[in-house]
Order: structure tokens, then C-alpha cells, then sequence
């Protein structure tokens, strides 16, 4: 299944998507889509774009159409090896119905004269950051530890807070032996696979969020599920890559 392939299911299954979006996770699909139409218009790789867009999409819940559409090993992630990306249009098409969702989800709260903007891509990812740095991490005197261990880590997510007089880097406890700063080989390999060494964030928001094939959010469910059904959802987010 291409992009445009997903872009067409969206349209689709318009209605059951609302609806069994938030409004959070809506906005989240919407900031997606948005950065996915910028990048085609400009001519650049839209695949970060749509790996966003997948993790959005997870919200869904897993019998729905589309999470068992993203689920098939077909699903391509960007528009290489001859697959069509979706036009601007098609974006625009499904970003529109999105948008109306709230204008028509209570008919009874009185006329409208507009669709509410859907918030900022930076006030999403501005969210997103916090909820991440709220997470449980190594303390300061742990993290020093860690940094001074001659065995260097650079799998290990890292996460540095850009607010103005953040904290320093932050490293979520997830990643951990309870009671000890032996990291857990499954976290090191599926944090190889995520690129954390190039995007920590994206990487802490896949361990951090919930996930709908998983059920669950995966850094919870470490030692619970096998290590290799973790694995394979990581895998089926970058194996098109």
C-alpha cells in the first residue's frame, strides 16, 4: 500500500477516523498531514512527514481499518521504489475533513461561523516535549554515572530540554535495569532501529506513547510482552525506510 493508498483509505473511512480520534490525537493527524503536503509541495522526502503520521495514527484502535492497513508489511513509508506520493490535493482533501470535524461533531452548541484552527505544528511538538521531559528519568548524579562509564552509549536516548533555563539532559529510566544503570538490551536494539542517536525525541515519543498495535505503551510493557513483539512494532514503524 503507497501514501496516496492511505491518503484514499483516510477519505474512506472519514467518519469511524473522527470518531475514534480525540480531539488531541485529530490535531496530531492534522499537524501530520500538514508537514507531509509541505513536503511534497516543496519537493522534498516526505517521510518523516508520514512517519508522524503513523505514529498519530496509532491513536486509532486496532481493529479499525486503517491500524490493520498500517499493520500489513506492504504499507510503504515514503513514495521511493516507484510508488506514487500523494498530490496536495489529496492532502488538502483529507486535512479538510479533519478540520470540519469539530463544526459538525455538536450541531446542538449553537451556529458556527468557522472551523477552529487546529493547533500549531510548534505548539504540538512544544506539548509533546513537555510530556516527554515529564517522563521518570536518571537523576542528576545517576546521569553523571553514566556519562562516566568508559563504555560509550550513543543508543541510549538523550533528551535535552531547549526551554529557556531548561534542565540538562535527560535520560528516561525506561531504559534501565530497575535499580541500576545497566541498560536493557531490547531498549538498545529497538532504539538502534528508531535512529535514536539522530532523533532522541521521536525515538522517547515511540517508547513514551501509546501504541495501538501493542495495546499498551511500549516502555510499560517492557518485560511483560516478549521482546520480540516489541521489536516487530518497532520494525513495522522503519522498515520502509
Amino acid at each position: 500500500m503507497t501514501p496516496e493508498d492511505l491518503l484514499a483509505l483516510l477519505v474512506t473511512h472519514q467518519e469511524s477516523l473522527a470518531a475514534d480520534l480525540d480531539e488531541e490525537d485529530r490535531a496530531e493527524v492534522a499537524a501530520a498531514l500538514r508537514e507531509t503536503r509541505e513536503a511534497v509541495t516543496a519537493g522534498r522526502s516526505a517521510s518523516p512527514a508520514l512517519r508522524r503520521l503513523r505514529r498519530a495514527l496509532s491513536a486509532l484502535p486496532p481493529k479499525h481499518p486503517v491500524s490493520a492497513a498500517l499493520g500489513s508489511r506492504r504499507y510503504a513509508a515514503d513514495g521511493t521504489g516507484g510508488r506514487a506520493l500523494p498530490s496536495a490535493d489529496a492532502i488538502g482533501a483529507v486535512l479538510n475533513l479533519l478540520e470540519a470535524r469539530d463544526a459538525t461533531a455538536a450541531p446542538d452548541s449553537g451556529p458556527r461561523t468557522g472551523v477552529e484552527p487546529a493547533p500549531e505544528p510548534a505548539e504540538l511538538l512544544a506539548a509533546a516535549r513537555e510530556r516527554l521531559l515529564a517522563a521518570p528519568a536518571l537523576t542528576e548524579r545517576e546521569h553523571a554515572e553514566l556519562l562516566s562509564s568508559p563504555e560509550d552509549r550513543p543508543e541510549l536516548i538523550r533528551l535535552v530540554d531547549p526551554r529557556p533555563g531548561g534542565s540538562g539532559a535527560r535520560c528516561p529510566r525506561f531504559q534501565f535495569r530497575p535499580g541500576t544503570l545497566q541498560p536493557l538490551p531490547v531498549v538498545l536494539r529497538i532504539n538502534g532501529l528508531l535512529r535514536a542517536d539522530l532523533d532522541p525525541w521521536g525515538a522517547a515519543d515511540w517508547w513514551l506513547g501509546g501504541n495501538g498495535w501493542l495495546h499498551g505503551v511500549p516502555a510499560d510493557l517492557l518485560g511483560t510482552l516478549p521482546d520480540e513483539e516489541l521489536e516487530g512494532a518497532a520494525l513495522e514503524l522503519v522498515e520502509a525506510d
